[in-house]
């Protein structure tokens, strides 16, 4: 049976752990050849998605630096030929300290904005040349969250950073739009993970109730509750859809 993905060539940031990993090789099992991108190494999730019978290739990828972003683009092309999805999944989120806001460190404060932003904005530079050349269009994926549209206290760089991921992908939609690029964003609620773990620490469980008492959906979001979405997009069954935020929050905000 043909996978929704068949034939396409997915790159992943952040994809060691996590969401990331779980994107990964959801799509793999959809058919795409994946390449999986992160600070961190991305052995077993490659390990995982080739013993499963797909096509995988990993890359170290620092998305604040230009060319280990270009880097990631040259392996996509040139292990599998193109590049139709690229899922901006990368971002600090679990070390992050927090605070009130006049009290965030502000090193910490630049390190979100050069992660959670200028690292989408640094992909999506990498990989437009390639697909320009292939002339198809493509999927860019960028990963919000819940916390740009509802806000989150305590953590204002993070919600900050989120909300601009937000402004990037409806304005890259029209910008790109006629060249058959779409861009959109997923915005998920926190997701049960180990970045959320750190994030939270000792108020997890407290926070896990509190979280879930808020959506309409009443449990936490586990992180195979994301993969349709990004599938979805990342799949010719959304392509007349662009500049859209996709809420997958258990229904806390309606758009």
């Amino acid at each position: 049976m043909a996978g929704q993905l068949d034939g396409k060539t997915v790159i992943v940031t952040g994809a060691a752990r996590g969401l990331g990993r779980e994107y990964a090789e959801r799509m793999a099992t959809e058919g795409a050849a994946i390449v999986a991108g992160d600070v961190r190494d991305c052995a077993d999730t490659v390990a995982a998605i080739i013993n499963a019978g797909g096509r995988a290739a990993s890359v170290t990828l620092d998305v604040t630096d230009m060319d280990s972003c270009t880097a990631m683009a040259e392996t996509a092309v040139s292990e599998f030929g193109k590049i139709d999805v690229l899922v901006n999944n990368a971002a600090l989120y679990g070390g992050l300290t927090g605070g009130r806001f006049e009290t965030l460190d502000p090193a910490e404060w630049q390190q979100v904005l050069d992660v959670n932003i200028t690292g989408v904005w640094n992909c999506c530079k990498a990989v437009i040349g390639p697909i320009r050349e292939a002339g198809t269009g493509a999927s860019i994926i960028n990963i919000a969250s819940l916390a740009a549209v509802y806000g989150l206290p305590f953590s204002l760089h993070y919600a900050m950073s989120k909300a601009a991921v937000i402004g990037m992908t409806r304005s890259l939609a029209r910008e790109l739009g006629r060249e058959w690029v779409r861009v959109n964003a997923v915005a998920p609620s926190a997701v049960m993970t180990e970045g959320t773990e750190e994030f939270f620490g000792d108020k997890l469980d407290r926070a896990k109730d509190i979280i879930a008492q808020g959506q309409t959906l009443q449990r936490n979001l586990e992180v195979g509750d994301l993969a349709g979405t990004i599938v979805y997009l990342a799949s010719d069954a959304s392509n007349f859809v662009t500049g859209q935020t996709i809420m997958v929050d258990g229904g806390t905000v309606y758009l």
